[in-house]
């Protein structure tokens, strides 16, 4: 096969390698615009893992490359003239130019023909003259942009400006970040040892601080004159060094996220960062690059056809790709929104970032380093107001509102039953809340409890608007808190538009088949069009509805619930005033976001001034109605909390979407936990994050990390009422209290997971 590859970098040079160890009889020519000795990065870092995977496709340029690697185990982080070291975490770099040099090397060995200085100016006319061409050009692919139309690429251009620098201060003992406030703002730094004598040095800024400084207007040199300043007691009196001499300007330079909806076309395929980049700061991008062209080697030599060969590499490499894009766009998220968080201590800023990509988890970090997170663990529970020295995972630790304490961090979601008639709790809510409350959680919060027979969703939803439900509420709030040390919450809410439907598992907001009554919202917009259009409240209509949250709170209150919370999310009624793609009212609870939160805070504050000081009250909100700049955005989400704040709610229950059928989520693993962070963050108040989260990995790690106060679970209780108490046991934690019939269960149950017979993962539905 005649095959010509478009860039000399790693993609290009390992994937000619891998196809002449495949079939020595290849014709290939590697293809390059640059010189030979040409590059413009520093340092690369691999894992252990893409090593071994080189090993196994090519021992001999494995052993090459190996034998240049520099070592390290820890990170370093200077935050604050506070340095925090953490180790077990396994790196090993290599300059790119060594790099380059000995995947040359090889590539002459297997036959290979390298071409420099030969820029290619007609794609088109090369994949005419070739049976296969390999777009291994890089961020600014040609090949990509010869055919966009075909692999419809996606760029994404990061708010952080960086520039790529090199010295001879060795950072050789760890990876290090350093974080530096400037008159203009914090500059931090990206520093690890590639070789014996160099380290790669990525400056780093927001575009405002970048501004201010006026590098877009420096030369290269003033520029590296100011870096050399801002970070001079870290370097030692060594200086910093670029190699990109070639580029005009300061070389400061923004990331591009690059991903494409096809990666081939024809005879041409694309390769490296031409087809997906991954963002420096988890340092993947010649791992993809190499493991990628492992695999579109094999295929070609597996599979039937090129284009059968094209659609195998697209279909698995594709996922491979992803999760590390995702895990990379986490990563650079925090740092262009790292101001954020430089008001936590010391502690809780090096646990989040090295948690930042999510693929770091908090028992991950105990296997790496279990003493310094036994002292972070440590100082967690002390902060929480725990006895000094208590040493326990943070979903273990207590938490107070007001005067009310919950005796760890984790809540069961609100989650409707339809199991009411005629709005009334019975034997099945006294049991399904008692059996959670007994698993251990610090707090449970019943379902949405409608504050009126028109506000309920469906006719198997509880209310709180007759005397006798206060009546049943109150029996199930005096078990929990006779029989259990959990806290219970009380969620109020109205349906709005979405009411009048089927129960939960006969659709999702179907409308009844007969016997619909008429249903209010902020405007006359139906939730679909299979819905009945609502009627568009008056004046005297929020009056009505206001006042009723008063008396559901009231009668709340004397049935002993120990916090309110209001349902403002998922478009029901406070909602549908929230989000614009339900409200387009004139008047003055419709237009700004002020306006549209009008009327949510008049009820709040009627609500307030019934229930107890003593006792705290939540919003839930929609952080994200997932439809753009149409609808409620993260930003808008924050300044909703700030009105919260102001008004004096206590805490922000941090929930997403279902707002509108136009929605389009994207999902993962504690999906929403980002909503939650930036509200807490950047507001200062207490949050509550909620959305796919289902492992105590997950709930220690979103607590120590300081995005949420508390965690809400739903599916695992629905699962495993004794979730906490599982999780406790899981974790090897011996103080979370058991109720007392129960003792044996739970002492089988350690001795099981002391002697390794057992292990209890802690999943979701």
């Amino acid at each position: 096969m005649k095959i010509a590859c478009l860039g000399g970098g790693p993609a290009g040079l390992y994937f000619a390698i891998s196809m002449k160890l495949r079939d020595p009889e290849h014709d290939i020519t590697v293809i390059e615009r640059n010189r030979a000795d040409d590059t413009f990065g520093w340092g690369v870092v691999l894992s252990n893992e893409t090593l071994n995977n080189l090993a196994a496709n090519d021992p001999i340029s494995a052993e090459a490359i190996r034998a240049q690697f520099a070592y390290w185990d820890d990170i370093a982080v200077h935050f604050k003239n506070t340095e925090t070291v953490s180790t077990g975490h396994g790196f090993c770099g290599i300059g790119r130019k060594k790099l380059l040099l000995l995947l040359q090397d090889r590539a002459r060995e297997l036959g290979v023909h390298l071409r420099f200085e030969t820029p290619v100016e007609d794609v088109e006319a090369l994949s005419r003259e070739y049976d296969l061409v390999i777009g291994a050009d890089g961020l600014n692919s040609r090949t990509r942009a010869t055919f966009a139309e075909h692999f419809k690429p996606e760029i994404d251009m990061r708010k952080c400006k960086f520039v790529w620098l090199g010295t001879h201060q060795k950072f050789d003992d760890a990876f290090t970040f350093i974080f530096e406030e400037t008159e203009h703002g914090w500059v931090w730094a990206h520093a690890y040892q590639f070789d014996g004598d160099t380290a790669t040095f990525i400056v780093e800024c927001n575009q405002a601080t970048w501004e201010k400084f006026g590098f877009g207007d420096m030369s290269q040199q003033e520029s590296i004159a100011v870096c050399e300043r801002v970070f001079a007691k870290y370097l030692g009196g060594h200086a910093l060094m670029t190699n990109a001499n070639h580029i005009r300007g300061s070389a400061w330079i923004s990331f591009p996220r690059v991903l494409c909806e096809k990666w081939s076309y024809r005879n041409v395929v694309l390769l490296g960062d031409a087809a997906a980049t991954a963002h420096f700061s988890i340092g993947s991008g010649t791992k993809l690059a190499l493991e990628s062209a492992i695999a579109l080697a094999e295929y070609l030599h597996t599979e039937e056809s090129i284009a059968a060969a094209f659609g195998k590499y697209e279909d698995e490499r594709r996922l491979q790709v992803l999760r590390l894009q995702s895990a990379a766009r986490n990563s650079l998220e925090w740092f262009e929104d790292v101001e954020r968080y430089f008001d936590l201590d010391p502690v809780q800023f090096n646990y989040s970032l090295l948690t930042r990509s999510q693929r770091i988890s908090h028992e991950n970090l105990r296997l790496r380093d279990r003493n310094w997170l036994a002292s972070a663990e440590g100082w967690f529970q002390e902060k929480s107001g725990a006895r000094h020295g208590t040493c326990r995972a943070p979903m273990f630790a207590p938490f107070r509102l007001r005067a009310m304490e919950l005796k760890n961090r984790v809540v069961v979601s609100p989650m409707a039953q339809y199991k009411a008639a005629d709005g009334m709790p019975n034997d099945w809510h006294l049991v399904h809340y008692g059996e959670r409350a007994k698993g251990g959680a610090g707090m449970v919060t019943i379902e949405m409890t409608c504050v009126s027979p028109e506000g309920r969703i469906s006719p198997g939803c509880t209310g709180m608007y007759a005397p006798e439900h206060e009546l049943a509420w109150k029996r199930i709030v005096d078990f929990v808190h006779a029989e259990t040390e959990a806290k219970i919450c009380c969620q109020l809410g109205h349906s709005g538009a979405k009411g009048s439907t089927r129960v939960g598992w006969e659709g999702n907001d179907v409308p009844l088949p007969d016997g619909n009554w008429p249903v209010l919202s902020a405007s006359n917009v139906p939730w679909s069009k299979d819905n009945q259009i609502p009627r568009a409240m008056t004046r005297a209509d929020m009056n009505q509805v206001r006042d009723q949250f008063v008396t559901a709170a009231e009668m709340a209150n004397r049935a002993g619930f120990d916090m309110l919370e209001l349902h403002a999310a998922h478009g029901y009624l406070l909602s549908s005033f929230i989000t614009p793609m339900m409200n387009n009212r004139t008047d003055d609870y419709g237009g700004s976001l002020e306006n549209r939160m009008r009327y949510p805070l008049e009820v709040f504050r009627a609500v307030r001034l019934v229930w107890p000081g003593e006792k705290p009250i939540s919003m839930r909100i929609s952080a994200n109605d997932w439809v753009g700049q149409q609808g409620i955005t993260p930003q808008d989400a924050v300044e909703i909390a700030r009105m919260l704040q102001d008004a004096g709610v206590d805490i922000c229950d941090v929930s997403a979407g279902q707002t509108s059928i136009q929605a389009k989520p994207v999902y993962g693993r504690m999906f929403q936990t980002p909503f939650s962070d930036r509200i807490r963050n950047e507001t200062g108040m207490a949050t509550m994050a909620v959305g796919n989260i289902y492992e105590p990995d997950h709930v220690n790690s979103i607590l120590l990390a300081g995005r949420a106060d508390l965690v809400c679970l739903a599916r695992p209780h629905l699962a495993d009422p004794y979730w906490t108490l599982h999780a406790a046991v899981a974790l090897g934690d011996k103080i979370e209290a058991w109720p007392k019939p129960y003792y044996q269960g739970r002492d089988q149950m350690v001795r099981l997971a002391e002697r390794a017979e057992i292990v209890t993962p802690i999943e979701g539905a």
